[in-house]
């Protein structure tokens, strides 16, 4: 008896706290759609009806009116029998399911279990993936037709089924009444009961309650516990008188161990009173410690039920987004028009029958317009230096220069963000202009990301000594694809440049070049670089950063050509950079990946390479970051051909003819083993490089302070310093510092260009300090090419003409 009032006292048993609409078995219900296969419209018209605007949001079907039409036959071959099925179901069977005007109906497995509804693709499908649930108790099922009915829940799911027969149809309608009849049944019960909601508000009170219950039970126990002590006192004295008459000794040895028993009777239970107080005390003393863990514990599962709500809703959401936009492209296979695409989203399930498309999950929204793929870069700290012929060296400058550089930053703090209290708010936005905090930064400006693709100079050293223009070709190659091999690690975005920031390595008395950029566009962002090398070499470029976010996935793609000039032989190579895309946006670890082509051209002999990013596949039996390419001549003939990965190393391999061939065969390179040459291998990271950003050695000098450079060099940004120091929340309020002042030093240009329009009088748009705008000799783009003087201010410390961006 003490047992039952004890389990009484307690609490609910796991019946009582079962969500409303009763059964633990079944499939789970989840938001608009329910299970994987079903993410996509979980509603649509019937074929030849008008269907009407769900008011259920993203997760919604395409309201608006479909495209009527006749519906496409069902499938041949498609068997509609279905029976009462195992595990306690109710109904279980194939039936066909409408997906959409390209596909019309296909075959599914629907199980009706506990008052839901869920379909799979197969039977075998049950036991990992459900790729819709519906919850019969707020469904209203429709019959259109001798074989067709349709099941809504109101818009946010509606199913368009077609059975073989009007026999099988009506055991399916029949089996679905009275499982929405029961369902319904069993949610007034929970209803009457009181749900979750009346839960949470009651626990102060059944908790309050369960004390006072405690409390008095333990007042029992002691009641009973001095009328123990009472009784066993007497029977104590009871048992002394008997010990005191005269008994035979047999008699007086029984009368003693009895009142032995007594005593240790009597001792017991004052300590079980004891133990049963001291619980009490305990149970008050932690009822408020139980009281909010369990609010806690509540609202943490409200909060992630929301957030996954949330996010599965605008998933669907983006995803048709993305769809919509993809179709229009000419370059997309089976795009047949935009009518056409808004037929299929006018119908549910469009996503049930995309398993063959490939998915893609995540740099960072983050990592977005500023996130390329090229992350290396020669630097280290070395004084003010002069300017003097590139032939020359710096030998009053020797001894700062041999100072010995930093091999570590400060280590990266741990700070936790909500990446989606962010995202959502960027959703329709262009990128390069949404504001975002220096928690998804790194400590380097793009400026000096882009200065990173100069780590691997030796290797345009190398093929400044190559006689032959096919094997310095080789090396060119192995150069570009160099500029990527940090990008597997780095899933940090730089810091955008501010308008007329710059950046200068000088390693020319180290390395032998000298490089300086400079942001020369806001909007869309743009960057100049410029280096030149004693050992006989030239890289200039001008870089624009466009991107796509695709919801999964970000798609980066830098614009603008890349080239390389060699002195001696006057070889004049141009190549553009591939398209980086970051994965796991919203949801996972981020990763990036590298494809598409690259061509790279000389322009005086006519030689050619086609380097491949091979794009990562989940089903590619291929090394990951694959990249292959091709060394011909002006007649198309390979000489060589290149192996290797972006992120590791490329291997070169000469191409020699097949015997008796008249040239239409060839040999490739990669067998014959013997012909092997390593071009390029990319070079360890430092120890701790997980704690600094996966920066790279040179890259961990980039940032060092440098005496003599000019004052809108990167180092000296105020935001960035404080960001590598660890103070990210004094970093955050100085980058929205530096982003008010250059917003207002753009209305001022502004305001001067339409002043000087409504005046007639000239007016001269912004130009950059160090580069002029004008059009390439070889490609015939425009573009900005370095002017000169900056190393000569620099010898004479004349910073004049630079803007007060900082």
């Amino acid at each position: 008896m003490a047992a039952t009032e004890l389990r009484g006292v307690v609490g609910p048993g796991p019946a009582a706290i079962a969500a409303p609409g009763g059964g633990g078995a079944g499939p789970p219900v989840l938001g608009g759609g329910g299970g994987r296969g079903d993410t996509g419209p979980g509603s649509g018209a019937a074929p030849g009806t008008v269907a009407t605007a769900a008011a259920g949001g993203p997760g919604a079907g395409a309201g608006g009116v479909a495209a009527a039409g006749p519906a496409p036959a069902p499938p041949a071959g498609g068997s509609g029998s279905s029976g009462a099925g195992g595990s306690g179901s109710a109904r279980e069977g194939w039936l066909f399911k409408w997906t959409n005007y390209i596909k019309g109906y296909q075959r599914r497995w629907f199980v009706l279990s506990n008052g839901l509804l869920s379909y799979y693709r197969s039977k075998a499908e049950m036991r990992h993936t459900c790729r819709g649930t519906i919850n019969l108790a707020t469904a209203n099922i429709t019959v259109e037709d001798s074989c067709n009915f349709i099941i809504s829940n109101g818009g946010a799911q509606t199913y368009h089924l077609k059975a073989s027969s009007e026999v099988e149809r009506q055991r399916w309608v029949t089996a679905l009444e009275l499982a929405k009849a029961k369902a319904v049944k069993m949610l007034a019960e929970s209803d009457e009961s009181g749900d979750e909601e009346s839960v949470s508000q009651t626990d102060k009170t059944e908790l309050q309650n369960t004390l006072r219950t405690l409390s008095s039970k333990v007042e029992d126990l002691s009641t009973c516990n001095d009328l123990i002590a009472k009784h066993g006192t007497a029977l104590q004295r009871s048992l002394s008188e008997l010990e005191s008459l005269k008994l035979p000794a047999e008699s007086n040895e029984k009368i003693k161990q009895v009142n032995e028993r007594a005593t240790l009777f009597r001792i017991t239970s004052n300590a079980m009173i004891n133990a049963c107080r001291d619980f009490l005390m305990l149970a008050q003393t932690h009822s408020k410690k139980w009281q909010k863990s369990l609010q806690y514990e509540r609202d943490q599962r409200i909060r992630l039920e929301e957030t996954l709500e949330q996010l599965a809703k605008q998933h669907n959401h983006l995803e048709r987004a993305f769809r919509g936009a993809t179709v229009l492209p000419a370059n997309t296979p089976g795009s047949t028009g935009s009518g056409k695409d808004q037929c299929c989203s006018g119908k549910g399930d469009m996503s049930d029958e995309d398993d063959e498309n490939e998915f893609f999950d995540a740099p960072e929204i983050i990592t977005m317009p500023e996130n390329l793929g090229h992350k290396r870069t020669g630097s280290n700290i070395s004084g003010a230096s002069s300017d003097i012929s590139l032939d020359e060296q710096y030998k009053h400058q020797l001894e700062e220069t041999k100072k010995e550089k930093r091999t570590r930053i400060p280590y990266k703090p741990n700070y936790s963000l909500n990446l989606w209290s962010i995202m959502k708010n960027c959703i329709g936005k262009e990128l390069s202009k949404i504001p975002m905090p220096v928690n998804f930064n790194e400590p380097l400006s793009m400026l000096q990301r882009l200065t990173e693709d100069l780590e691997y100079h030796e290797l345009l050293d190398r093929a400044a000594k190559c006689e032959n223009s096919l094997e310095q070709l080789c090396y060119v190659a192995a150069f570009t694809v160099s500029s990527y091999s940090t990008t597997v690690f780095r899933t940090s975005k730089p810091f955008n440049p501010l308008l007329g920031e710059t950046f200068e390595l000088d390693r020319l008395e180290e390395n032998g070049y000298r490089s300086l950029c400079e942001q020369v566009s806001h909007h869309p962002p743009a960057a100049a670089h410029h280096a030149e090398s004693k050992n006989g070499w030239t890289l200039r470029q001008e870089i624009k950063i466009t991107s796509k976010f695709r919801g999964k996935y970000l798609s980066i793609m830098p614009l603008g050509t890349i080239h390389c000039i060699f002195h001696a032989t006057g070889h004049h190579y141009t190549w553009k950079k591939v398209t980086t895309t970051v994965h796991n946006i919203i949801v996972g670890k981020l990763w990036i990946d590298q494809s598409g082509e690259i061509d790279i051209v000389n322009h005086k002999t006519g030689d050619k390479c086609n380097l491949k990013f091979v794009p990562y596949s989940y089903f590619s039996r291929d090394v990951a970051r694959k990249v292959t390419g091709e060394v011909t001549d002006p007649s198309g003939k390979v000489h060589f051909a290149l192996l290797g990965t972006w992120d590791e190393k490329m291997d070169c391999f000469k191409v020699h003819p097949a015997m008796g061939d008249n040239g239409g065969d060839r040999q490739r390179g990669h067998e014959a083993e013997e012909s092997r040459v390593m071009l390029w291998k990319r070079n360890p990271l430092p120890k701790n490089a997980e704690n600094m950003y996966y920066f790279s050695e040179l890259a961990l000098t980039l940032n060092a302070w440098e005496g003599g450079t000019a004052p809108t060099d990167s180092r000296l940004r105020p935001d960035q310093r404080l960001m590598e120091n660890g103070r990210w929340d004094e970093a955050n309020a100085e980058k929205q510092r530096l982003e008010e002042k250059q917003r207002l030093s753009r209305k001022k240009r502004e305001a001067e260009a339409m002043k000087a329009t409504e005046d007639g009088t000239p007016y001269d748009p912004y130009k950059a300090l160090w580069f002029e705008r004008k059009k390439d000799p070889v490609t015939k783009e425009l573009t900005h090419i370095y002017r000169g003087e900056y190393w000569e201010c620099k010898e004479k410390q004349d910073w004049t003409s630079c803007p007060d961006i900082f």
